[in-house]
């Protein structure tokens, strides 16, 4: 009894300390200088990307290269949204989503036919190709590409709270889904595929379904990335750089957890601010850092943390009660 007690006020604290941090993010703009905004407006929207890509290689083992694709197809669908048809910048971004849905679709068929690296090198064909071929398409304006200038009207705050939904939201879509049953399937998928379709799992349905989710959150991601850039051209859209960066993010903070990507996302921005001044060898220096932590912590900093020492803020783990609860 003592120890229901315990747990239940240890879940307790970790969630007044979450919504203090909340508190605090969602007053930020008040009282932090304009710099400190637009960083954790950075932070934000690439914690999306990292869930996003976390949730396919971490939970579902789709390891793809090509999440580039739904980024210049969020920014692209701004673009034209906000450009040639002068409707709002909101319905841009879901748009953008939708349309990124319809893409994974599409390309599901004959891209999950493939396994293993194949999968992942046929993922990064797809991207390479939509570069090519918006790069020749005249509707978006081919190479020339577009200035977004619906983001000349908002404001570095108002681009903020759209990166802090954005950037909440996918933390807590991924922690329900893998709270729910597809996230029982998802865990059971990654401990043994083979037993898990055994015991009833539809592989394929599950991964289409993670598939379909991350698409249409990087595609809004991508989007409010493009909304503070406000210029976006097909290579620099359809860039294995966004990919490397969600890799570099998951890997530093933890695969297969909750927490890694909020640290990879916090680690990847605030370096990358350091190193603002030296981009040739940026890369350089975040890939020796990253082969660093593969080495030292092979799990990533939050999958040590918790393999050691048992720390854990979001656990997707459901206690006996909750599974009672949900059958």
């Amino acid at each position: 009894m003592q120890f229901n007690f315990n747990e239940d006020s240890r879940s307790k604290f970790k969630w007044g300390i979450l919504v203090l941090l909340l508190a605090i993010l969602c007053t930020l703009p008040l009282w932090a200088p304009e710099y400190f905004v637009m960083v954790f407006m950075l932070i934000f929207l690439y914690m999306a990307l990292g869930q996003m890509w976390n949730l396919l290689a971490g939970y579902t083992g789709l390891v793809s290269l090509g999440q580039q694709i739904f980024i210049g197809l969020g920014g692209y669908s701004l673009a034209v949204i906000t450009e040639l048809y002068d409707l709002p910048m909101l319905l841009g971004l879901f748009v953008g989503g939708v349309i990124s849905v319809i893409f994974a679709l599409v390309i599901s068929q004959p891209i999950f036919k493939m396994r293993g690296v194949y999968f992942t090198i046929g993922t990064w064909i797809a991207a390479e190709a939509l570069a090519v071929f918006f790069s020749n398409w005249t509707y978006v304006r081919s190479g020339q590409g577009f200035n977004i200038t619906a983001s000349y009207d908002l404001t570095t705050v108002d681009i903020y709270y759209i990166a802090l939904v954005v950037g909440i939201g996918s933390v807590a879509l991924v922690y329900f889904l893998l709270r729910s049953r597809l996230g029982l399937a998802l865990m059971a998928m990654r401990d043994n595929e083979s037993a898990a379709e055994t015991m009833g799992i539809e592989l394929y349905k599950t991964k289409l379904k993670c598939f379909l989710i991350s698409a249409f959150v990087t595609g809004v991601a991508g989007g409010a990335l493009y909304l503070s850039i406000a210029y976006i051209q097909p290579f620099a859209a359809y860039s294995i750089d966004w990919t490397v960066a969600m890799v570099f993010m998951v890997i530093i903070g933890g695969i297969g957890t909750l927490e890694g990507p909020i640290i990879g996302a916090v680690v990847y921005v605030v370096l990358k601010q350091f190193l603002y001044d030296y981009p040739g060898i940026s890369m350089i220096i975040l890939g020796v850092l990253a082969v660093a932590i593969i080495l030292i912590a092979p799990k990533g900093i939050m999958g040590t943390l918790h393999d050691r020492y048992g720390i854990e803020f979001l656990s997707a783990r459901r206690r006996s009660k909750d599974v009672e609860s949900a059958a």
